[in-house]
This record gives C-alpha cells, sequence and structure tokens, in this order.
C-alpha cells in the first residue's frame, strides 16, 4: 500500500503542473457549449429548437439564447423532463437516459429527478482526479496519500423504476466507480447501502477505529456530528488520536464558516478546509487552493454557464423569473454582483436554471462564492435580506460574542411585517441582546434592510432551540443525514411545517 501511495503522490503532482499551464477561458466554454448543441441535434429537444441550424452560424451563442428559453425545474419536467424520465429515447440527449439522480430539495418538498447521462458521469469522473491533483500544493506528508477518503453522503443503493435508475447522485457515480479505487474509500458498501441515518450513524462510529481517514468529503451537518459522536463514543480528546492522517475536508451544500468552531473543538490539530460546489445536476466549481477565498468555476467539463442578474428587474418579489431578462456569459460578467446561475449540460438540462446564486470574487480567475437561493430571501417591505447578508450577520455577532450558531433557519411573518430567526443555540445567551445584534449589523451591511426597519418593519422576533430541535425536524420529515441541509429561509409552507413541528413538541 506504500507503494500506491507514492504513485498517488507522484501522479498528482503531474496532474497539478499539467493543469496548471492551462489557461480556462471563454474559448472554453464556446467548445463546451457547441460540443453539446452538436450531440443533441438529432434529438427532439435539438429539433424543436433548430440546434442543426444554429451551428452554421458564428454567432451560435447569441442565437441560442433567442431560441432556447430559459426554464426552471418544473417547466422542465412539464415540457421535456417527464417524457425522458418515462423511458423516451433522444429526447433531450441522444439516447435514452438510464439514471436520474434525486435532488435533497429542501425540507417539506419533494425530490426532483436529475437526468445523469454516461457523458456527464464521465465528466464527473475527470472532475474528481482533477480536483485530487491540487492536493500536490498542500505539501501534505507521506503517510497521508496512504490513507483513505470518507465520503458521508446518502444511499448508494440505486432504484429500479421501468427501463432507469434513480437514487442519490452519489449511488450513480459509486456504481460506475473503479473496483480499483474502491479500497481507497470508506465506509463500506453495507453501510453506504443504508438509507437511514439514524442506523448509518452508529455503524461508521463503530467502524471508525479500523479506518486510516485521510480526507473526509460531505455536507458540514452530518460530517461534523459524525466526528463528534466518534470523540465522544471513544472518550478522545480529538479525532486526531484515531485518525492521525486526517488533514483535509471537503465540504460543500451549506456555509461552512459556523461550523467551524465546533470542527476546530474536535480536533488536535488544524485540518485544510476545501470548498466544492457539485449538485446532482453538475459539478460546477471548486477551491483550488484554501488560500483562495472563493471557488474557481470549471470552464471545461462540458457544461455552458449563463448568469442572470438577480435584480428587480429581471425577478418578481417572489423569486420568478421575467420575460423582459438578460442572461450574460462568463465573458461579461461582472464581480460583485448576485446572478442567478443557469447551465446546459451534456445530461440533456438546456438553459437550466437551478436555483442558486452566486457571485464572482475574481472575473480574471473566474473564482465565485454561493450567495444563497433565488427562493431563499426576505422582502417584505423593500428590505431584499439576502442569505448571504444573514450568514455574515450571524458570523459576525456570533464571532464577537463568542457563540456557537451552526443550524438555524428565518421565515416571515406577513401580518407583521416582521421576521422571524429560530437559532440552535446550546449556551446560555440573552436573546433579546443577541437578535438586537444581529439586526444592527444587517443594518450596516444591506442599506435597504436600514432603511425599512427605521421607517416600517419592526425588530425580528427571536426564539433559540437546542442544536437538536434541527435535527428532529429533518428527521419528522424524512431528510435526516446524506445531502439533505435545513433551509436557511422558509417559504410559507416550510414555516407552518416547522411551526406545527415546534408546537407538537412544546417548543411554542
Amino acid at each position: 500500500m506504500a507503494i500506491i501511495g507514492k504513485l498517488i503522490q507522484r501522479s498528482t503532482a503531474i496532474s497539478f503542473k499539467r493543469i496548471t499551464r492551462t489557461r480556462a477561458d471563454y474559448k472554453q466554454q464556446l467548445e463546451a457549449l457547441r460540443k453539446n448543441i452538436e450531440s443533441s441535434k438529432k434529438t427532439a429537444f435539438g429539433i424543436q429548437f433548430q440546434f442543426k441550424s444554429l451551428l452554421a452560424k458564428n454567432d451560435f451563442v447569441s442565437r441560442f439564447q433567442r431560441t432556447v428559453p430559459i426554464t426552471d425545474y418544473e417547466a422542465f419536467y412539464q415540457g421535456w423532463l417527464k417524457e425522458t424520465i418515462e423511458g423516451k429515447k433522444d429526447h433531450i440527449w441522444p439516447g435514452r437516459i438510464k439514471y436520474f439522480a434525486l435532488s435533497s430539495g429542501t425540507t417539506g418538498s419533494p425530490s426532483k429527478r436529475i437526468p445523469v447521462s454516461t457523458e456527464m458521469i464521465r465528466s464527473f469522473q475527470r472532475l474528481s482526479l482533477r480536483q485530487f491533483s491540487i492536493l500536490h500544493e498542500l505539501n501534505l506528508p507521506d503517510e497521508f496519500y496512504n490513507a483513505k477518503m470518507l465520503a458521508v453522503g446518502g444511499s448508494t443503493k440505486l432504484k429500479k423504476i421501468n427501463q432507469h435508475y434513480e437514487g442519490d447522485l452519489s449511488g450513480i457515480l459509486k456504481k460506475h466507480t473503479s473496483l480499483i479505487a474502491a479500497p481507497f474509500t470508506k465506509p463500506n458498501k453495507k453501510i453506504t447501502n443504508l438509507s437511514d441515518w439514524k442506523a448509518k450513524l452508529p455503524q461508521m462510529v463503530k467502524e471508525a477505529p479500523n479506518w486510516d481517514i485521510g480526507i473526509m468529503a460531505g455536507i458540514p451537518s452530518w460530517c461534523v456530528l459524525l466526528i463528534e459522536e466518534i470523540v465522544s463514543h471513544y472518550q478522545l480528546k480529538s479525532i486526531h488520536d484515531i485518525w492521525p492522517n486526517f488533514h483535509v475536508y471537503v465540504h460543500g451544500g451549506v456555509f461552512m464558516d459556523p461550523f467551524v468552531e465546533r470542527l476546530n473543538k474536535l480536533t488536535g490539530r488544524p485540518v485544510i478546509l476545501l470548498d466544492t460546489y457539485l449538485a446532482s445536476e453538475g459539478y460546477f466549481a471548486y477551491q483550488t487552493s484554501p488560500k483562495n477565498s472563493g471557488m474557481t468555476l470549471l470552464m471545461n467539463n462540458s457544461i455552458f454557464f449563463e448568469f442572470v442578474p438577480f435584480n428587480t428587474e429581471y425577478f418578481t418579489p417572489s423569486g420568478e423569473l421575467i420575460d423582459l431578462y438578460q442572461a450574460y456569459t462568463i465573458s461579461e460578467v461582472q464581480p460583485g454582483i448576485d446572478y442567478a446561475l443557469v447551465i446546459s449540460t451534456n445530461a440533456g438540462l438546456w438553459r437550466y436554471m437551478i436555483g442558486d446564486l452566486i457571485q464572482f470574487i475574481d472575473t480574471t480567475t473566474h473564482e465565485i462564492k454561493i450567495t444563497g437561493r433565488i427562493k431563499q430571501f426576505l422582502s417584505l417591505c423593500g428590505e431584499h435580506l439576502s442569505l448571504d447578508n444573514i450568514n455574515n450577520a450571524l458570523l459576525f455577532v456570533c464571532k464577537k460574542e463568542g457563540l456557537s450558531i451552526s443550524e438555524y433557519t428565518i421565515h416571515a411573518d406577513e401580518q407583521n411585517l416582521q421576521h422571524c430567526w429560530c437559532l440552535g443555540c446550546d449556551q446560555e445567551i440573552d436573546a433579546d441582546e443577541l437578535i438586537s445584534a444581529i439586526d444592527r449589523q444587517l443594518q450596516k451591511i444591506n442599506d435597504d434592510y436600514a432603511y425599512v426597519r427605521k421607517h416600517s418593519m419592526p425588530l425580528p422576533k427571536i426564539k433559540l432551540f437546542p442544536t437538536q430541535v434541527f435535527y428532529d425536524f429533518m428527521e419528522s420529515m424524512g431528510k435526516l443525514g446524506g445531502q439533505n441541509k435545513m433551509p436557511r429561509v422558509l417559504n410559507k409552507e416550510q414555516a407552518e411545517l416547522w411551526k406545527k413541528h415546534l408546537s407538537a413538541n412544546d417548543y411554542l
């Protein structure tokens, strides 16, 4: 195994040098779109939107944008995806789509079925190897390359329905993982097949001493909880007592900063944190170095990106796209602007708006950060409070007051035109002082919020709960573990489910 570790170490160095010589630019995006259009010109979608004639012109990008409308999941499902799921061949992508990833969705919402083509699976495999190469820059010890990777995800067991399989994306990718790579990943198939987090967690805790983990990957909510359970069960000083080679944590799905303090309490030395933007719809970006503040958008991964400014000109107050929108390419974006992300992929998603908001930190290096969700923001009176505002204000106050709050959610009280903050806090704290501090910080970073607070909106309400309350709610919704996450801003339906749960358990 030591020899294999040396080979891995050497291959990451070679791959890193090759990738750093390759400059990502707009030409790669043009080629990605051209190839996807060329591949799909004989599909039903390609025929309807005249893909063959699009490629005959030099301005095929602008013609593509004028011809194909931007859609969300519901519109694309009704128009095209439903028949694809039913097994229709050559519909949105050549051949028949055999796999559909069930996206985690938000709590209280049904899962979406996202098409996963053979070409998309190969793209994931290439990107995983490419991301692995950045380890070379981290100057990790030799022993690290003999350690294993622990993936904390959903169930890898797939369900066959008629002519296709569906399940968690990790299960689809696992099915196509080389047998050579299997010994380097944990947990084993018996554990990864489990869909019940409450059954999976104790099994991972039981096996933990038998693993030599160097990298952990997964959503912070569940990864940090797993480490807490291991440290508590074996009465360890830190997780490094049993995983001395644990050096890297690759995270994604939710804002990591609120979990850092919890993680630091569980480790004997600093762990390198690397952010990644991996969704059921594709692999979009990853952090190429812990020195970088954002993630580098992946320009040559067979995904064509477009960006719609998230403003009142293009979106309704409820987050619906207005017909007279403007979509920009990677060559036209500017830093510091919230953009709704739109993708066209090698699995037949065409001009598909995934619901995420991103900002460019650097338009030269294409470095981005996720700032929220299109439907996860509050604007009762024109305050335009974004998820980025919420995260940053709460993080600032927590650092100042020495608090650890990793789980939280907010909803609107429309009758009283008031925001309601629900925070998971296991420390003694004056709730009134806490919400006043958060409110002051929000007014500093959001001028619209400051204006409505001065003229029309009362101080937000606040309720503090044990952190476990959030996990219990997720369990009650059947959304415990895996790729599931607690929405930070609840819509009306989600807020009612949340309040019903709190009332049933005497928290209201």
